[in-house]
């Protein structure tokens, strides 16, 4: 810390830091004064100082800049101190040299100046000690934890010249100009004492990254884990990986934050169903997941942000059942019968006014004699409101008469096809329309 007495202390500490400088070039007598640049001279030396060679004066104070904003706020909302108020400073000092300039007096010390701020640069407690008395005697400036450093400014003509122009009427002899960063005063109102601890809390925790390696289902907590296997609505969807037990664990899927069915080391289990996650909240299509962590923490102890997995991405497949077929007009061409057809589609999970559907058709047991007919057809959807549809009517055209595999796309996300009832030799069966 550091009282009002700082800057004084710092200007009279490179003064004697200047003096031992001159001295050291040769000039047994040569002082250095804290001393405005003089209208007038005698001799090359300021009037009624004939040993003074050296001249240091502080033309310019400002905020430092880095230290400018620390400790804000130092007041509450009432007016009410909470720390002590301190400020930080810089300090600008034009050295100049004076003496005979055809024994080049004023160079010659100079160059003794440079040598020593090159030398000491920063201002010991030392020096500080040796600036303490009389007047300074009060100065505290040495128990400051920051130090001072002097450095020389780059000065270009033109800006020297602007500082000189100043000191009206002021001859102009050899100088330098030299930054002191960074002075500190402290303040004098004393903050009131802060509340002491009521209750101390320590919590201490390994660091715990869990990873998802890869997402799996089945079809309920009795069935066995599955890999490569599809994943509709009413799945439980199964994050398997490492590290993934934890204090207060949750389950992120497609953005919504829902509690799991069951939490170990290895997997968390979460059910795609309602609930636990909302009514008409899941959507086909491709989605993440991951899993997060809170900790327990206060008094009393409420739950705080802690860690979460990363990212793991599946596909949650549309599950489609056709429901009335509205023929349309017809035309038969070569033999064959096309026609029209409305087609009701009930989807789960619902979709989305924003999302892109595309109904694929298959025929069915197609004749041996020629391949099987497929048509591709991109659905609009209606025109909000509502959000989401549970039922779309789905319009195809020129369509050969016959039975149809159907099949959707949600945003890429394909619907499943019924393999029918005999695991060991499946056949697609349905869902099936007649055009």
């Amino acid at each position: 810390m550091s009282n009002f007495l700082s800057i004084a202390t710092v200007t009279e500490a490179l003064r004697q830091l200047l003096q031992e400088g001159a001295r050291d070039a040769g000039f047994p007598g040569a002082e250095a004064l804290v001393l405005r640049p003089p209208a007038s001279l005698t001799a090359g030396h300021p009037n009624g100082h004939p040993n003074a060679f050296v001249g240091l004066y502080p033309y310019q104070i400002v905020p430092n800049p880095q230290w400018r904003n620390v400790g804000l706020p130092n007041r509450r909302s009432d007016g009410s101190l909470v720390q002590g108020i301190r400020s930080a400073y810089d300090i600008y000092f034009l050295l100049t040299c004076y003496g005979d300039d055809s024994q080049l007096e004023p160079q010659r010390v100079l160059g003794a100046l440079l040598r020593k701020l090159a030398a000491e640069p920063v201002l010991t407690k030392e020096r500080i000690h040796a600036a303490t008395y009389g007047v300074l005697a009060d100065n505290n400036l040495d128990t400051e934890v920051e130090t001072v450093k002097f450095s020389l400014m780059s000065f270009s003509l033109e800006e020297f010249s602007k500082l000189w122009s100043v000191f009206f009427q002021t001859i102009y002899y050899v100088s330098v100009a030299v930054q002191a960063t960074v002075i500190f005063i402290d303040g004098t109102p004393t903050p009131g004492p802060s509340l002491p601890v009521y209750r101390r809390n320590v919590y201490v925790r390994p660091i715990n990254q869990a990873v998802i390696d890869q997402i799996l289902s089945q079809k309920t907590l009795a069935d066995p884990v599955e890999e490569n296997q599809p994943i509709v609505a009413g799945d439980i969807l199964v994050l398997a990986g490492r590290q993934l037990n934890g204090e207060n664990v949750s389950a992120r899927v497609a953005g919504i934050e829902v509690p799991p069915d069951d939490v170990s080391a290895t997997q968390v289990k979460v059910s795609l169903a309602a609930p636990p996650f909302p009514v008409d909240s899941l959507r086909a299509g491709v989605q993440g997941a991951q899993t997060i962590y809170r900790i327990n923490m206060g008094t009393p102890e409420t739950q705080h942000q802690g860690f979460e997995s990363n990212v793991a991405a599946f596909v949650l497949r549309p599950m489609v059942t056709p429901g009335a077929v509205v023929l349309g007009p017809s035309v038969v061409i070569d033999g064959v019968t096309y026609k029209d057809a409305t087609i009701t589609l009930n989807f789960v999970p619902k979709i989305g006014l924003d999302q892109r559907v595309v109904l694929l058709m298959n025929e069915y047991n197609p004749p041996p004699d020629r391949a099987a007919r497929a048509y591709r057809f991109e659905i609009k959807l209606p025109p909000p409101p509502p959000d989401p549809i549970a039922s779309l009517a789905a319009l195809v055209t020129s369509v050969a008469a016959g039975d149809y595999l159907l099949r959707v796309q949600v945003d890429g996300a394909e619907s499943l096809l019924d393999s029918g009832p005999d695991p060991d030799a499946p056949k697609y069966i349905g869902p099936l329309v007649t055009i």
